[in-house]
């Protein structure tokens, strides 16, 4: 388990998975929790049972989303099983929001006070259609808000086209500092999620934001990445509020 260096309040609770120590078989090997990559189905139940237990948490508090590069945030507890939308928030203390990822950008919130959580999965078509943006206004005050950027791929390794940088600079010209020339010169760049979030959240008012310093891709006996092996799990990034404070 990671644990977010982040300065939250103590009825916040939160965490990151990693990909060791669970049941599934290679190439899902082994604590895989994403019930839609081809892995076992009892390996995956087997691993969210796990997840739970280490928590101290039931395995129906976790709200497990089907996620869909969207902007949608759904309100825990669940009203329907898995549904599509691609960040959670709750104010119900116990309730689990999760978003699972294998390069995406997994970004945790929570107020000042500790009364509110949230969780959003942003990929770079959700990044730019506005995914954390939809997730912040769940929030009263954005200045009262903090953030943590969990693993994703980073700025070394995610090469895009030129359409996403365009797509981005189009929207805010600032967003050119995110993005750098790769090997074959204008036909592709690298781009860096981290910053991108961070321009992005600082925007939409938010000012205190934490993590952002690991890479997905090249951390293969620590994370899942899309990117690098193709057929992989995907590892969680969780945060709830704690019932017993």
């Amino acid at each position: 388990m990671i644990v977010p260096d982040w300065p939250a309040p103590p009825t916040v609770k939160a965490c990151a998975t990693t990909r060791q120590g669970g049941y599934s078989l290679p190439p899902w090997d082994s604590f895989n929790l994403g019930d839609h990559v081809g892995d076992d189905s009892k390996a995956v139940a087997q691993n969210r049972a796990m997840l739970a237990g280490q928590l101290g948490l039931r395995a129906n508090q976790i709200g497990w989303l089907n996620q869909v590069h969207g902007t949608v945030v759904e309100d825990l507890p669940l009203r329907a099983t898995q549904p599509r939308a691609d960040a959670s928030t709750t104010t119900r203390p116990g309730q689990v929001c999760a978003v699972l990822t294998a390069d995406c950008l997994p970004v945790l919130f929570c107020d000042r006070k500790g009364t509110r959580v949230a969780a959003a999965h942003a990929g770079w078509r959700g990044l730019l259609d506005g995914v954390l943006e939809e997730t912040v206004a769940c929030f009263d005050a954005p200045d009262a808000v903090l953030a943590w950027l969990g693993p994703a791929i980073g700025p070394g390794s995610f090469e895009v086209g030129p359409e996403v940088r365009e797509a981005f600079i189009a929207q805010n010209a600032e967003a050119a500092a995110c993005f750098v020339p790769g090997p074959r010169g204008n036909d592709c760049h690298f781009a860096d999620i981290y910053a991108l979030a961070r321009m992005r959240l600082k925007a939409a008012g938010v000012l205190q934001v934490s993590g952002g310093g690991s890479c997905t891709a090249t951390g293969p006996e620590t994370f899942f990445s899309y990117r690098r092996d193709g057929v992989t799990g995907r590892q969680a990034t969780l945060v709830w509020l704690s019932p017993g404070q």
